[in-house]
């Protein structure tokens, strides 16, 4: 019997989700096929935590061949989309060498992309906080900077150093902003040469308060609560242009630092763009079932897609993770139905609650419409996200990183080393890299004396050159 075959590409909350709804369905009748570029499955609103050392980098992340049983896993990334030939080529491997894998039924959930807004310089120089590479490099980063600032030979480079600017007032930036204010500051009693007046936080985001999604009570509570904290707060204002040392913003202010975390920005990924298919806003154009405008047997789901509200004519679903995992569950029942000619459903929910953590045990929340702050609101957001992390293996994993944190200081390792950045004055330029095939592949230098060269070597040896190890 010729199975359907369903093929979903992207593994964020959309595209998870899907593939555990038709999972869970079993269909005999029906082959699955998940791409995605990693192969674990990240729970994004912990990554700032695993940035500022509460949690171990493996406890936010799932392997996809554990979550998912009978759907079929390839790990690469989407080079094209053929339409007309129900074909996405994939490539992977060391070689990165091509596949064509063929479909029935097309699911799109390949997210967004940060999106830097041509501005001189930014994409180069600053750090993002999408991925887990992205929350490990901002890690290493806080840890050496602190390192060399703590040196007297970086005694001039430490305002720079010791200058954190997070541009973005929503909820990436504002819990990034909390999260690293806390480790740096834990940190500097175990850095005798720096005291806290050294260091300097910074958040840039262009409304009056940060956290518009929440209103404005929970915004300016938010704003006080980090301003009470010492962080500097430019409402109003962009970031215009990023230089080695320096970031100006749009009122004027130039800040001299090294350190520049971007959250003020996404963008539908740009596979999307090569793919003839409805779109606006740069998202593809989805009816409420789901299923792509004027696209029979393609679907779309989480950031990539324009999903319309049926509550609200005219509105349309927001991208947050809570949306895009119903979405993928409603999205795979849909599907089903219509491979096996059932009537489908329209995709409706409405937002639970939206929660935020801005350090010290400290929180602002919406919830069911009332609002909570302080630390109840903190601790909400903890319960709540606890219980949506997939597996109970890492359920409790986390659970145990939480409660250690509140006996033991954090962790101040490295995972990798930085060298040669920033580059100060009183910096060492990182060795020249030498790739290892050619550095096997360089020749020797030639021997002076052919004389010697041609001449047999002989080694020996005798007993007393053989250490007696147990003796030792």
């Amino acid at each position: 019997m010729k199975k359907t075959r369903v093929l979903i590409l992207g593994g964020g909350f959309g595209g998870l989700y899907a593939a555990l709804e038709l999972e869970s369905r079993r269909d005999p009748t029906v082959e699955v096929t998940l791409v995605t570029q990693e192969n674990f499955f990240l729970f994004t609103p912990m990554l700032h935590e695993v940035a500022a050392s509460d949690l171990d980098l493996t406890n936010i992340v799932s392997p996809l061949r554990k979550l998912l049983r009978h759907v079929r896993t390839f790990v690469g990334e989407v080079q094209s989309v053929d339409l007309t030939a129900k074909k996405v080529t994939v490539v992977h491997g060391f070689t990165k060498h091509a596949h064509a894998l063929d479909y029935d039924h097309l699911v799109l959930g390949l997210g967004s992309v940060t999106n830097f807004y041509g501005i001189p310089g930014l994409a180069e120089r600053a750090l993002t906080m999408k991925t887990l590479h992205d929350a490990i490099t901002l890690r290493n980063r806080l840890i050496a900077h602190l390192e060399e600032a703590d040196t007297e030979c970086a005694k001039s480079d430490r305002v720079p150093l010791l200058t954190f600017t997070v541009a973005g007032g929503g909820f990436a930036g504002v819990e990034t902003m909390g999260s690293i204010n806390d480790f740096i500051h834990e940190a500097l009693p175990f850095y005798p040469n720096l005291k806290p007046a050294m260091i300097r936080m910074v958040l840039v985001h262009p409304g009056e308060h940060v956290l518009p999604e929440l209103g404005p009570e929970l915004g300016r509570y938010a704003d006080g609560v980090l301003k009470s904290r010492g962080i500097e707060i430019h409402a109003k204002s962009k970031v215009t242009a990023v230089t080695p040392r320096t970031v100006t913003l749009s009122d004027g202010t130039t800040i001299e630092r090294f350190t520049l975390i971007w959250t003020a920005g996404t963008a539908p990924n740009p596979i999307l763009e090569k793919v003839a298919l409805p779109k606006e806003r740069g998202k593809l154009k989805v009816q409420s079932t789901l299923e792509v405008a004027d696209a029979p047997g393609v679907w779309a789901v989480g950031d990539c897609a324009l999903i319309p509200d049926v509550r609200q004519p005219g509105a349309f679903h927001p991208p947050t993770a809570q949306h895009a995992s119903r979405e993928g569950a409603v999205l795979a029942r849909n599907l089903l139905a219509s491979i096996h000619g059932r009537p489908r459903e329209d995709f409706s929910f409405k937002t639970l609650g939206l929660l935020a953590s801005i350090g010290r045990r400290t929180g602002v929340a919406r919830v069911f419409g009332f609002n909570f702050s302080g630390f109840l609101a903190w601790w909400m957001w903890r319960t709540i996200y606890l219980s949506k992390l997939p597996r109970l293996e890492k359920k409790v994993s986390v659970a145990l990183d939480w409660t250690l944190d509140l006996f033991f200081p954090k962790d101040f390792v490295q995972y990798l080393r930085i060298d040669g950045e920033p580059q100060t004055a009183s910096v060492r330029p990182a060795p020249e890299y030498i790739p290892l095939r050619e550095a096997c592949e360089t020749k020797a230098p030639a021997i002076a004396s052919p004389e010697r060269a041609a001449a047999p070597v002989s080694l020996s040896f005798s007993s007393a050159d053989v250490p007696d190890y147990n003796r030792l």
